[in-house]
């Protein structure tokens, strides 16, 4: 395997306004364990990918406790046992459904937040989390009761930083707010969907992110594969997850995949590939990519990279290959400011109200100082 130049490795940035630094680019581990399932890596592949990831300078591994149901932990954690744990930075998550038959198998309850973090500590065979992170809102539970046991995990040392996944903008200001009036603990991040053709979190979530200093994570940067010109106009994916995605919209009966919530999954593949613009951003992508002598998938998340409220960009992958292909991402090269622009302008969103008449606004009262000015493109 061939050698990685130092300026080719990753850079490293601040967490948000936190003091801690990540690697630019995040090894998530969604694909690790649950071999029973296609697409998922046994402990051995998972472990070359990890290895390969680190020789890249990548320091930074997301991972939750319902991926493969606690396996995707175990394997990192197998792998982390044998090394200089504090050289790493390790973000896993709570919030979903571990125990179906237990009616406090889920949510950000005091309870099963406490049940949570030790059954993840034990499968990463680690005694502190750096990064932990709630898997998404919880209308159920009181937001006191959630952030004060989050503290108190702080405290005792089982975890280090706090974080948020796949929140909408009054939650991740609500959730700021609080804990700055009750003097606790602050969120440093945001994980959440952001590609070239999900970019309605810059309406309302980044622009909070921006104000509080909150370090933004996209996860899904490829949209599973699309944005790495995997698809062709008119052919059905021969692999990945958009083949998958594409049998699921030709098999009602699968959709659902026997989980919790994933009923809306259905139709996903029609949609991405129905809409014309999603081609027309893949053509951009294309010409800038050939320009650059890169491929259409560094050139996507090269765009990400550059966003001022992006920390680091989570990748995922099942092959070596695809590590070495997404890191030539990390650092060496960038797009100028004005092929930035033409992805910029090709992806971006339609502004309902009031967002439209928010930018219109306020597009000739720019203040560089002032953090809470509204652009749309982060």
């Amino acid at each position: 395997m061939a050698n990685i130049p130092d300026d080719a490795k990753c850079q490293y940035n601040f967490l948000g306004k936190s003091g801690l630094r990540v690697s630019n680019i995040c090894l998530g581990t969604n694909t690790f364990g649950g071999t029973d399932r296609p697409g998922q890596l046994n402990e051995a592949a998972s472990h070359e990918n990890i290895k390969r990831f680190v020789e890249w300078g990548g320091n930074f591994f997301d991972t939750a406790n319902v991926y493969s149901r606690g396996e995707s932990e175990k394997v990192l954690g197998t792998w982390l046992s044998s090394q200089e744990r504090d050289r790493f930075v390790i973000a896993t998550k709570v919030r979903s459904t571990m125990e179906p038959d237990n009616p406090n198998g889920a949510g950000v309850s005091r309870k099963h937040i406490s049940k949570s973090i030790d059954d993840s500590l034990k499968r990463l065979q680690t005694d502190y989390i750096d990064l932990y992170q709630l898997h998404s809102w919880d209308g159920a539970v009181p937001l006191e009761e959630t952030l004060l046991t989050l503290n108190d995990l702080v405290r005792c040392g089982k975890v280090r930083y706090l974080g948020v996944s796949n929140y909408n903008g009054w939650q991740l200001q609500k959730i700021t707010d609080l804990a700055e009036k009750m003097g606790l603990n602050p969120f440093i991040s945001l994980q959440q969907q952001y590609n070239l053709l999900s970019r309605f979190s810059e309406l309302e979530p980044f622009q909070v992110c921006k104000v509080n200093g909150i370090g933004v994570l996209p996860y899904s940067p490829l949209k599973g594969g699309f944005l790495a010109g995997k698809v062709k106009k008119g052919q059905v994916p021969e692999e990945g997850r958009l083949k998958r995605m594409a049998e699921r919209d030709q098999n009602p009966a699968g959709r659902g995949q026997g989980q919790p919530g994933r009923g809306q999954m259905h139709n996903q593949y029609s949609i991405l590939t129905s809409e014309e613009k999603n081609w027309q951003i893949l053509e951009v992508l294309e010409r800038i990519a050939t320009a650059k002598g890169k491929s259409i998938a560094q050139v996507a998340l090269r765009w990400l990279l550059q966003k001022p409220v992006v920390s680091s960009v989570i990748i995922g992958a099942t092959k070596v290959s695809q590590i070495d292909d997404n890191m030539v991402a990390a650092a060496g090269w960038e797009l100028s400011p004005v092929e930035m622009s033409e992805l910029d302008k090709v992806s971006a969103p339609s502004l309902p109200y009031p967002y439209d008449r928010i930018l219109r606004m306020n597009s000739s009262r720019v203040n560089p100082w002032n953090p809470a000015g509204y652009k749309v493109t982060s």
